[in-house]
């Protein structure tokens, strides 16, 4: 059996959000394989349970058929890196979170070499590119899953999966306070506050941050009053969004961008014009009303659009398998159509007391002790491969 500091097991995340995914199971983990040496690509969630990032996370962030195409001799150079390196190291196992393009070519060699493979969020075969399941059977030795429905659907294709919760279920209050966020950020309880979330990848600022903007000036227009937040994932991200939206006239909005706080500015707000994503879980489990929308390369629309299964985007109307708020995407993402969808979730007492009753369900769905659940899932798989 082996020792805690005998072991070494390699991760990838390629994003914030996958970052505080995996750094939640690390805080599971971590106590179990105390000595384990942890390393490869993550962010600061995963470096707070001692884990080392060697590589720049966000060397993976890019997202779009033809972004994807742009980047694509630099990230396979990237990943046949790697890959070469851990053939090489043999780690005890190998966890890919998110990050689908990169990781599952990745954990492909390493299963055929025998190394342990688990991914950690499953692609969204649900809402396209079914047959991806085929490519995810090669590629992990154990599937987890963070939305309840998706459990069903590896088991019925033979992979043995486990539903762990979303984590930021338990991370984020059943019932927030927005005072004690208001006062945080230095707001008006009183005021109305509207919350931009156009995205933490800078693809997604590109097509996304003007028209978002543009959308707050109208809602300025309808009530001088309001107020926005606009937190950013980090300092890079933080001066782009500044330069796309270095006009004079959108210069004058009562605006504030500030670096992180994504949640107080979520708990604080009384509506989001939120970019489709992970965001838009946070939103829903902070009870708010929103408008989700989405902008691209519009040659990555179109095949997109045409590869769908299902009409939602959003992660709230794909749990609700409904239009619960309303959706805007592409050439919908207007400023004139976003800024009336957003009133209307602004001004309606009655929807926003029915989205909360929907939201508090949804909150208990995802509710699971992630950490718990998938580290043990992680000592089950290391266990079956006699690496412990």
């Amino acid at each position: 059996m082996a020792l805690s500091a005998d072991l070494s097991i390699a991760m990838v995340a390629g994003e914030a959000s996958g970052d505080i995914l995996a750094g939640r199971m690390l805080s599971g983990l971590r106590p179990m394989l105390s000595e384990a040496h942890l390393y490869g690509i993550g962010g600061p969630a995963m470096a707070e349970h001692g884990f080392v990032s060697e590589y720049p996370m966000d060397k993976l962030a890019v997202r779009g058929l033809f972004e994807v195409l742009a980047h694509y001799r630099e990230l396979k150079a990237f990943r046949d890196s790697l890959r070469d390196r851990l053939l090489e190291e043999r780690p005890a196992a190998f966890i890919g979170v998110d990050a689908p393009d990169f990781n599952l070519d990745l954990e492909i060699a390493l299963k055929k070499a025998k190394i342990p493979t688990m991914h950690f969020v499953s692609p969204s075969i649900w809402a396209w590119r079914r047959s991806r399941i085929k490519k995810i059977a090669r590629a992990v030795d154990h599937m987890l899953v963070i939305f309840p429905f998706e459990e069903a659907i590896y088991k019925k294709a033979g992979i043995p999966v486990t539903y762990v919760g979303h984590p930021l279920a338990e991370v984020i209050p059943m019932d927030p306070d927005q005072d004690a966020a208001r006062d945080a950020l230095g707001m008006d309880r009183n005021g109305r506050i509207v919350t931009i979330l156009p995205g933490s990848r800078l693809s997604e600022l590109k097509y996304n941050s003007r028209v978002f903007i543009e959308t707050a000036a109208q809602l300025a227009k309808r009530d001088p009053t309001i107020k926005f937040i606009v937190p950013m994932a980090g300092e890079t991200q933080r001066a782009y969004f500044e330069q796309l939206i270095a006009r004079p006239e959108l210069q004058r909005l009562p605006l504030t961008i500030m670096t992180g706080n994504s949640h107080e500015a979520i708990a604080a707000c009384d509506a989001a014009l939120v970019a489709s994503g992970t965001a838009t879980l946070e939103v829903a489990l902070f009870k708010k009303p929103m408008v989700i929308s989405y902008r691209m390369n519009p040659a990555s629309w179109q095949i997109l659009r045409l590869m769908a299964y299902q009409p939602w985007v959003g992660l709230p109307n794909v749990m609700a398998r409904e239009f619960l708020v309303p959706e805007l995407l592409q050439d919908r993402a207007n400023p004139a159509g976003l800024a009336s969808a957003l009133w209307a979730q602004i001004s309606n007492d009655q929807n926003r007391q029915r989205l909360r009753r929907r939201f508090v369900d949804l909150h208990h769905d995802l509710m699971r002790n992630t950490a718990s659940q998938s580290a043990h899932a992680v000592m089950e798989m290391l266990s079956q491969h006699g690496r412990l």
